[in-house]
Formats: C-alpha cells, sequence, structure tokens
C-alpha cells in the first residue's frame, strides 16, 4: 500500500513543483516504485517530465484532474510504494480530493510573511480533512533577518516543520530544467544532500 503525499501551497512559486519532482526522483532512488501525480494546471511537471531522458531512478507519470484524480489515486495507491501529488495552487475541488486521500501534506514555504499568510489556506484545508501536515521551508538563506522572522513567526504558532530544509540553490534550478531531480544532475552536491535528508525522514512513514 503507497504512501500519499501530497505536497500543496496556495501562493504560486513557492517551489512546490520543484519540491515534488525532486521528492518523487530521491523516494524511488532505491528502487521503490513512485507515481507522481500532477494536478496543477500549469502542467510544470508535465513538462519537466517531457524533458526526462536521463533519469537513474523510474517514475511512473500521470497528470490526471477532475473526476480522473481519485481513480488514479485509488489504482496507485494499490500498486506502488510512494504516491506523489503537485497540487493546483488554489483550494478548489482537486485540491481537497488530493489532501482527503493523503496520508501526509507537506507545504513548501519560503521565507516571508506573505508566503506563510497564503499558506493558511492550505494548512485549513488540511485541517479540515484531518490529515496530518508539515511544513518544508524552501530557498532558504544560510542567515539573515527574514529567515529568523519566520522562523519565529513558525515557533510562536507551534506549526509542524520538518527539520530538514531546501537551500535558494541554483542546482534546484538546473535540474528541473534537465527533467532530473537534483540527486541525478548533481548526487554530490549541498542540495543533493537536503533532499535525500528530507527524503529520509519521509521513507519512515512507510516504515512505521
Amino acid at each position: 500500500m503507497a504512501v500519499i503525499i501530497a505536497v500543496a501551497q496556495q501562493k504560486g512559486g513557492a517551489g512546490k513543483s520543484t519540491l515534488a519532482a525532486n521528492l518523487a526522483v530521491a523516494l524511488g532512488a532505491d528502487g521503490k516504485k513512485v507515481v507522481l501525480l500532477d494536478t496543477d494546471p500549469q502542467q510544470s511537471l508535465a513538462r519537466w517530465y517531457g524533458l526526462r531522458a536521463e533519469g537513474t531512478a523510474p517514475l511512473t507519470f500521470e497528470s490526471p484532474s477532475g473526476w480522473r484524480l481519485t481513480g488514479a489515486i485509488d489504482r496507485h495507491r494499490r500498486a506502488a510504494d510512494y504516491v506523489v501529488l503537485d497540487m493546483p495552487p488554489h483550494s478548489d475541488t482537486d485540491a481537497r480530493i488530493a489532501i482527503r486521500a493523503a496520508d501526509l501534506v507537506l507545504i513548501p514555504l519560503q521565507p516571508s510573511l506573505p508566503d506563510l499568510w497564503a499558506a493558511e489556506a492550505t494548512i485549513k484545508l488540511a485541517e479540515d480533512e484531518k490529515k496530518p501536515y508539515r511544513i518544508v521551508l524552501n530557498r532558504m538563506p544560510p542567515t539573515g533577518r527574514l529567515r529568523d522572522v519566520v522562523t519565529a513567526e513558525l515557533a510562536r504558532r507551534k506549526a509542524p516543520v520538518m527539520k530538514e530544509t531546501l537551500g535558494n540553490r541554483s542546482a534546484f534550478a538546473t535540474a528541473f530544467a534537465l527533467g532530473l531531480g537534483v540527486t541525478e544532475s548533481s548526487p554530490r552536491s549541498t542540495a543533493a544532500a537536503e533532499v535525500q535528508a528530507l527524503a529520509s525522514s519521509l521513507r519512515k512513514l512507510k516504515a512505521q
């Protein structure tokens, strides 16, 4: 039975598709069967997958929407180890279906208060559906006042935040432009180590 991971964030440009692609690649690196579902109308992952010729991690890809989404999730839940969903950037029907089916909702969050405010709608949707969620701090600078303000605000809210963070690194954009995960294009990079650490934490869901 697959672990269903929904990657969601209402604000565009938060790195949602990049996170979904890199997680799918990293989770499949040890031979696990991973399915990547693109439900975002922008179809960024569909274009990324269309470029994917040299990837080392085998992936199954679909871009279902509407009534097809429920069937795709149910079908792959039975056969895969992980299903990673890239959700649309609005709290619409597809987003609710995906969150309802998820075992975990990951919310990528850039270090800015507008991004945190935008995430509130996704957090509410997860809470309404009684689904566990975790915030993944994305494009994080190593230091800085803004980083400190956002992390302090998350701590004040007692928000569930993954201890693993992703830095603001060009390696992510380069890998995406090649149809690859950063663990494939730059396996010894700091960016790859960050994704591998995040994937390692998520693998514990499968072990439970």
